[in-house]
Formats: structure tokens, sequence, C-alpha cells
């Protein structure tokens, strides 16, 4: 019914910038929330980044500053731009959308790198 479609991943150096887009489509029209979580390597999931349907955000401290999460509701797409990026921003990173009631939607992930 609902399928999210991520992009941007890749290898960049640390000090260098990623932008990850999900695409979101389906039979979902009230969205509650989309974020970007991601995990590491012998990691828990974590949250890096939320943006609610008020438009509210929410960043990790680890990111603060550095990422900024952005929406355009006409394309059903949420961004994640992903600025000075640090070797421990490595991870897979997951959008979920979560509309107004469960269940939740989870994309299948798109593998960001940051190494010299």
């Amino acid at each position: 019914q609902v399928q999210l479609v991520e992009s941007g991943g890749g290898l960049v150096q640390p000090g260098g910038s990623l932008r990850l887009s999900c695409a979101a489509s389906g039979s979902i029209f009230s969205i509650a929330a989309m974020g970007w979580y991601r995990q590491a390597p012998g990691k828990q999931r974590e949250l890096v980044a939320l943006i609610t349907r008020a438009g509210s955000t929410n960043y990790a401290d680890s990111v603060k500053g550095r990422f900024a999460i952005s929406r355009d509701n006409a394309k059903n797409t949420v961004y994640l731009q992903m600025n000075s990026l640090k070797p421990e921003d490595t991870a897979v990173y997951y959008c979920k959308l979560s509309p107004l009631r469960p269940p939740n939607y989870w994309g299948q992930g798109t593998q960001v790198t940051v190494s010299s």
C-alpha cells in the first residue's frame, strides 16, 4: 500500500555533504510525521531527525547544527541535508513514515559512508 523510495546515499569525505531523499507513494494522505533514523554496525537504530505534520523538527544532539530535515508535501518527499559529515555518521539511513494511526512504514535504507 505504501512505498518509501530512498536515494542520495553514497561515499563522501569528512567535511563533505550529502542530501538524502525519501519519496512516499500509496494511499497514505494523513501523515503525522516523517523522520530519518540510522543504524551503524553493532549499534541500535537511532533517531536522527524528525519533522511533524505541524512542521516541528527534532534532531539528535550529535547532528544538531549539521543536518537539516525538510519536506515537500506536494511531492510526498522528505529530505535530509547532511553537512560537515564525520566518520561517525557512517551508517545505514532509514526513512520512516508515521501516519496519524499505526502502522509505521520504513524504507529499505541507504548506505552513507564518510571516509577519507
